[in-house]
């Protein structure tokens, strides 16, 4: 303790030891000293001179501090000033004010020290290991050091430290609790240090993210106050514009998450907005960043469509208009907004219709799109400013039709209304006006207008103009010439290379790919030999640009020559090169273009970004249409007459090939359709063959069922014949003949009403062989074997209507017996036989089925084997189908019809026993004996056995 209150303390009288030394006795008394007191003071003095003696403590203590860390985890104190002592060896102190070189180059070596000692905390990955398990420690004197070492580190030797907590388990997790830290210091550090933790690592992003970092960051921005918070606020915005900037996979968990619904409360400004305060306009920056992160033209188009989606359905892109059209916003945020309103609404057409809806707060109201165009024509105005208008309109006409027509229909005369500003006036005053900006602003915007879009390019020929009292109009398309041809008015302007450019890229959009357009502009005298004067020329450097572009116009007029005009043929105008300009200088200039450096620039993104406003040059879109029209346009030139005719002989050639090959391709689809139909038709047949079998199995049942009841009304029948004798004779003596006379009557009607519908039956027959030997078949042998079926099935029909007449006949013949008075006979016999008939029919018709079932089968096999015949046989099969089902039918009826004979003739046994009982009650009545059956079968086994016995007596 003396020993420290030395060093710390009152000054002795002998010599002042150097800091070096003091150093070296503090660390010896860390690493040897056995009382924590001594090293916790030890530590504390060293603390206090690591700022000073950054590199000697550095260099001697760093090792004893870290084994401090590791040791003594019991004593939070010694553990923070061990922290603090890291932090101020690795910080680099960044707020000193450098005023001179000599500073600058200390400050050089003090960050240089910083990273040396960085690199030599790191060389252990388990020193970050430890960090990272201190971090843990609830204690705010453990906490908080270790959260700015951490920092320090990271800003030092971000990628090498990132790695080692990457791999480190549960690393990422520790320090995401530090966002729910009731401590706001510890909270925002944490902040700063989850900055640096995912600056260009998507693997620790993606991990961040699903740690739930969205919700929270979100619940911070809302209880700071969102747009109007302090500095957290913007810790917060910078840590998620790191999760999601580049990063697909957390964009899509942004979305899927509904966060996007929570962003638009940070847009929902006031009405007064006259208190914009730094750090408010900070913020704001910020959040529309975020929204474009969300919708870039570089993310994937079925990400930043399903954003756009969003954020219409949520209501933001109607909150970001408001904000567009609101008064007293700052220039830098209503540029920023315009920005991100473009690329919200880049290519979505709900959100381009949406758009083109909005109204500016005016009187009269004027719709935001000529308000945002008189912005960009105004050379009063910011160039930031014009360029995102500039931006705005390009992303509202991308891949938008409908407002390309809207916008090309302002200048046609049939739709301009004097009284009112459109846009089409805007951008035609913008091209001819004295400002070269508002020129190439004007004449880009026009241009997308007719952006891969013919009917908008021929409409735009319609366009004339007034230039001067008494003159008669000319076309728009003249005008652009005529300025371009008009060298000594461009030279009164500011810059005439950027006009001529201008003009240049509105010409090559309009006329490509568009043969009446190139009509139109060959059909003008004295375009062509101003272009080639303008690309044989030698010229300055600036102008080299515009013969390229002039190159390039020539070129699009070759290659989309059709030949209309007899003057300015293809031929021709490729000889004119090869005449006055050459061939080779006229690719060499062509050439040009791509080689310019601000060629370049403005093909890396859509969004015009340029420095200058001299710097204007190229437009992004152009860029792609001078990609594609380049090599076509230097073959078009350099290729000869006879080439040109072998090429399109060739290219005939190949069209023909491709229609065969189209033809063909369309037979395929017909036949692969057919194919599915007819496979469609096959499995309905089998479904219906095996609903078939089904319901055959059903019939052979039922009529197992109608044979085992014949049978046993045959039993039935058998016993009661001789009863039904002895009823009609008791009925003969009783004066009964009149009932039974009306019975036999009724019996010989419905015996008449069958009779009558065999014979309709055999009509059916007769007329279907007529009309199938009339009208034949598909197949011979099929019609031979339906007509041979058709044929049995008319004999069995017959010799059915032979019985019945035979029956009819003997009932007749009962019938006059019974009135002469002589014994009636029972008929139980005839309907015995009727029976047999209707089953022997059932039987011969399920073989008839079975036969046509197999037929079936056969038939659909054939289909499965042979493509060329399926039509044929599926016809076949369908007429074979409608006979099946025409015969199931039939049989299904004639089986009911079988059902209701057997109840029928169940009711005439009913009235059969019942009239029996009558007469033996009669009988009983009149005093005649009668035996009950019991007793008839007992008196016949009596007599039987007596029989026996008498046999038995003979034989002894």
């Amino acid at each position: 303790m003396d020993f420290l209150r030395g060093v710390m303390g009152s000054k002795p009288a002998g010599p002042q030891p150097t800091g070096a030394e003091t150093i070296q006795k503090l660390c010896d008394r860390v690493a040897s000293s056995t009382l924590l007191e001594d090293r916790r003071d030890a530590v504390r003095a060293l603390k206090s001179l690591s700022k000073k003696y950054r590199l000697e403590v550095g260099t001697m203590s760093m090792d004893h501090l870290v084994r401090i860390l590791q040791t003594d985890r019991s004593d939070t104190e010694i553990l923070g000033y061990a922290l603090d002592t890291l932090y101020n060896i690795v910080c680099n102190d960044e707020e000193e004010e450098q005023d001179d070189s000599e500073e600058e180059n200390q400050q050089k070596q003090e960050d240089d020290l910083g990273a040396q000692f960085t690199d030599k905390f790191i060389q252990e990955p388990e020193n970050i290991t430890l960090l990272l398990t201190l971090l843990e420690e609830f204690d705010f004197h453990v906490r908080w050091p270790g959260v700015k070492l951490l920092t320090a580190l990271l800003k030092s030797q971000c990628a090498q430290v990132q790695g080692i907590v990457l791999v480190s388990p549960m690393g990422v997790s520790r320090l995401m609790d530090l966002l729910a830290d009731s401590r706001e210091v510890i909270r925002n550090d944490g902040l700063l240090l989850l900055q640096q933790l995912t600056k260009g690592n998507a693997a620790i992003q993606k991990i961040v993210a699903f740690e739930n970092a969205f919700e929270r960051l979100l619940d911070i921005i809302t209880e700071e106050g969102s747009s109007d918070g302090g500095i957290v606020v913007e810790d917060c915005l910078l840590l998620l514009l790191n999760l999601l900037k580049n990063n697909s996979s957390n964009q899509n968990f942004f979305k899927e998450g509904s966060y996007i619904q929570k962003m638009k409360p940070w847009f929902e400004v006031g009405d007064d907005n006259s208190g914009w305060s730094a750090q408010k306009v900070t913020n704001l920056h910020l959040m529309l960043q975020l929204v474009r992160v969300l919708v870039s033209p570089v993310n994937s188009p079925g990400a930043t469509a399903s954003c756009q989606k969003a954020m219409f359905q949520c209501g933001l892109l109607q909150q970001l208009c408001t904000i567009l059209m609101a008064t007293g916003v700052p220039a830098d945020i209503l540029t920023e907004t315009i920005n991100t309103v473009s690329e919200v609404i880049r290519g979505s057409e709900v959100n381009q219709d949406y758009f083109a809806s909005v109204n500016a707060p005016s009187n009269p109201p004027r719709p935001a799109i000529v308000v945002l165009l008189m912005s960009m024509v105004n050379e009063r105005q910011p160039f930031v400013l014009r360029c995102a208008v500039l931006y705005c309109f390009q992303c509202f006409l991308y891949k938008n039709q409908k407002g390309q027509g809207e916008i090309v229909a302002t200048l046609l005369p049939s739709t301009i209304d004097a009284n009112s500003i459109s846009a089409g006036q805007l951008l035609c005053g913008g091209l001819f006006s004295a400002d070269s900006l508002s020129n190439w602003c004007a004449a880009v915007a026009l241009a997308h207008a007719l952006q891969d879009n013919l009917t908008q390019k021929e409409q735009l020929l319609r366009v004339q103009l007034a230039t001067s009292l008494g003159k008669p109009p000319v076309s728009l398309l003249q005008q652009c010439t005529n300025i371009l041809s008009q060298g000594d008015k461009l030279n009164r302007r500011g810059s005439r290379v950027q006009t001529k450019v201008g003009l240049l890229m509105l010409l090559c959009t309009w006329i490509s790919n568009c043969p009446i357009a190139v009509m139109h502009f060959l059909h003008n005298q004295d375009n062509v030999p101003f272009l080639t004067g303008q690309i044989s020329e030698n010229l300055g450097e600036d102008e080299r640009l515009v013969q390229g572009l002039c190159a390039l116009l020539l070129g699009i007029c070759i290659y989309y020559n059709d030949n209309s005009l007899e003057n300015y043929t293809k031929e021709k105008l490729k000889q004119l090169i090869e005449k006055r300009i050459g061939k080779e200088n006229f690719v060499e200039k062509l050439a040009f273009i791509t080689k310019h450096e601000l060629y370049s620039r403005a093909a890396q993104k859509p969004q015009p970004a340029f420095s200058t406003p001299e710097h204007m040059l190229f437009d992004h879109e152009f860029t792609k249409l001078v990609k594609e029209l380049e090599g076509m346009i230097t073959k078009a030139v350099l290729r000869s007459s006879e080439e040109e005719k072998k090429e399109e002989e060739v290219k005939k050639t190949l069209e023909q090939h491709d229609s065969i090959v189209t033809q063909y391709k369309e037979l395929i689809r017909e036949q692969d359709s057919q194919i599915n139909e007819l496979k469609k038709q096959v499995t309905a047949l089998t479904s219906q063959t095996e609903n078939l079998e089904s319901t055959i199995t059903q019939q052979l049942s039922q009529i197992q069922q109608h044979k085992d009841q014949y049978n046993i009304l045959k039993l039935k029948l058998g016993k009661d014949t001789q009863q039904a004798g002895n009823q009609a004779e008791a009925a003969h003596v009783n004066g009964l003949q009149p009932e039974e006379l009306s019975q036999l009557r009724e019996r010989l009607e419905e015996v008449q009403r069958q009779n009558q519908l065999l014979q309709t039956q055999l009509t059916e027959k007769d007329s279907l062989i007529t009309s199938l030997k009339a009208e034949g078949v598909p197949s011979v042998e099929d019609s031979t074997s339906e007509v041979t079926e058709l044929r049995k099935e008319v004999e069995g029909l017959k010799a059915q209507l032979q019985s019945q007449t035979a029956e009819i006949t003997q009932l007749q013949n009962e019938r006059q017996e019974l009135l002469r008075g002589s014994e009636p006979t029972v008929a139980v016999p005839a309907e015995e036989s009727v029976y047999k008939e209707k089953i022997a029919e059932l039987e011969s018709r399920l073989s008839a089925q079975t036969t046509e079932n197999q037929k079936l089968k056969g038939e659909v096999k054939t289909l499965l084997e042979s493509k060329e015949s399926m039509e044929k046989d599926l016809a076949s099969a369908t007429s074979t189908s409608a006979i099946l089902q025409a015969e199931k039918n039939k049989l299904q009826q004639e089986v009911q019809e079988s059902k209701k004979e057997q109840d029928d003739l169940l009711m005439l046994l009913a009235d059969q026993d019942q009239k029996i009982l009558n007469l033996k009650q009669r009988l009983k009545d009149l005093g005649e004996p009668i035996e009950d059956e019991d007793e008839l079968d007992s008196r016949d086994q009596f007599e039987d056995d007596d029989e026996e016995e008498e046999e038995e007596e003979c034989d002894e």
